[in-house]
């Protein structure tokens, strides 16, 4: 049941019905678009796109607020206009200005009407049909970005301006509760992730086994009866192909591989797979074998080494040569190789020894030789491999039903926002208290 007395169509095929003393307007007769630019921030607020969080129609509080200066032409905003992003408006960003300032040109910057609750404005402006519109619309394949020219003809629900104050204030307090649920999920999904890292540490480093001292900054402790060995005793780590080699004018074959982004901590991510071509004669130097342990040569700081077992999902398959191969000597030394390069002394170990670029870390291959491991026996090592195993399925259960909690409360906020902003609910009936009490 409708809860407004009567409805007309919206003339907007995914707008619907709309109450029928609302109107449907294109958004350049609710708002303008501003068209001051300035070249630099000559220190005023400056406002890029990482400074504006997807989908959600708030500022990013890890980097909003920092003082940065921009050198190329910007544009200039006042406070109440709305920012759109115009780069890949798939990604949603969509913000109304609280104070004056400079943004990145990638922005459109909008200023509402005296009719238009700015609030209001943004609100219909992250609707997901709106977005995938516009996002539909775009030009470039690399850098896609939308035109006022387009956006400003779509048509939008305009209630009463009283009646889109009283919207924004709902959705105000309904989009702060998911929100805050959304967060703690978050957090719990991080502390989960540290207990994860934590279990996996204390069984396989023998944490609170009886032993003695190893002399080594990175694994000091080495419980009675395992063995202290560094990496190259146990396995041959190969380096990979480089992307873009020249093949010197010899037949090649286009080929997988596998990149950073495939290797993720414990597991791979092969969902999406990359092809180079290979000499035919290299094809087997640079091929995977089932029981190689993958380590990334590259990445973020805290990545680096993070490693994972290849289990032969793919045949051949080659390696990139930001991520090593190990090779054990023995294939029942993969799994626990894996699950050494998940440890805290590991990672501490990779971290220290990383070369920090720019943005970037890497390790070398002589790093990863010197990898210190302890090594149980081989029953104790299977034993503590099935504990472990157990134990990180529990947590990653945990974890996945948690991320599946955090999809529905996103889908939630999003089924929020359409309802109030199409009249799907009036939010005038609701009691003040409700609308207001967080």
């Amino acid at each position: 049941m409708k809860p407004y007395a009567s409805y007309k169509p919206s003339g907007v095929p995914w707008l619907g019905d709309v109450p029928v003393h609302w109107q449907v307007e294109k958004v350049k007769f609710q708002a303008r678009l501003r068209g001051e630019k300035a070249v630099g921030t000559n220190g005023a607020r400056y406002v890029g796109m990482e400074h504006v969080l997807s989908k959600v129609g708030k500022f990013n509080p890890v980097v909003d607020g920092t003082q940065e200066e921009a050198e190329s032409t910007v544009n200039v905003f006042s406070k109440g206009d709305v920012l759109f992003g115009k780069l890949r408006p798939y990604l949603a960003k969509c913000v109304v200005a609280d104070t004056d300032g400079v943004c990145s040109s990638e922005f459109l910057v909008l200023s509402p009407s005296d009719e238009v609750v700015p609030a209001y404005l943004n609100a219909t402006m992250l609707m997901q049909e709106f977005i995938d519109a516009v996002d539909a619309s775009t030009y470039g394949a690399k850098m896609p970005r939308a035109d006022w020219g387009f956006i400003g003809q779509q048509r939008l629900p305009l209630p009463p301006p009283d009646e889109q104050q009283a919207i924004a204030d709902y959705l105000d307090v309904e989009t702060a509760r998911i929100d805050t649920l959304i967060h703690e999920k978050d957090e719990l999904i991080g502390l989960l992730k540290e207990a994860r890292s934590g279990r996996i540490s204390e069984l396989i480093s023998g944490d609170g086994l009886p032993g003695n001292a190893t002399g080594d900054p990175w694994a000091p402790h080495l419980p009675e009866g395992w063995q202290f060995k560094r990496l190259k005793h146990l396995g041959q780590v190969r380096s990979g192909l480089a992307k873009g080699k020249d093949s010197g004018g010899s037949a090649t074959v286009e080929l997988p591989y596998l990149r950073v982004a495939n290797v993720q901590e414990g597991r791979l991510d092969l969902r999406e797979i990359s092809t180079m071509p290979v000499e035919i004669d290299a094809v087997e130097r640079f091929s995977l074998v089932e029981g190689d342990v993958l380590m990334n040569e590259g990445g973020d700081y805290d990545k680096v080494g993070r490693g994972a077992v290849w289990t032969g999902e793919i045949s051949p398959c080659l390696h990139q040569n930001h991520v090593f191969a190990v090779r054990p000597v023995e294939r029942d030394l993969s799994e626990w190789l894996s699950a050494i390069t998940q440890t805290q002394y590991a990672k501490f170990y990779f971290m220290n020894n990383a070369k920090q670029s720019t943005n970037l870390a890497s390790i070398s291959q002589t790093t990863v030789n010197e990898l210190p491991i302890l090594l149980p026996p081989k029953a104790q090592r299977d034993a503590l491999l099935g504990t472990l195993g157990a134990e990180l399925a529990a947590f990653d259960d945990l974890i996945a039903h948690t991320h599946d909690e955090i999809t529905l409360l996103k889908e939630l906020r999003a089924a929020t926002i359409a309802d109030a902003v199409l009249g799907r609910i009036d939010v005038r009936t609701i009691p003040l208290a409700c609308r207001d009490t967080p």
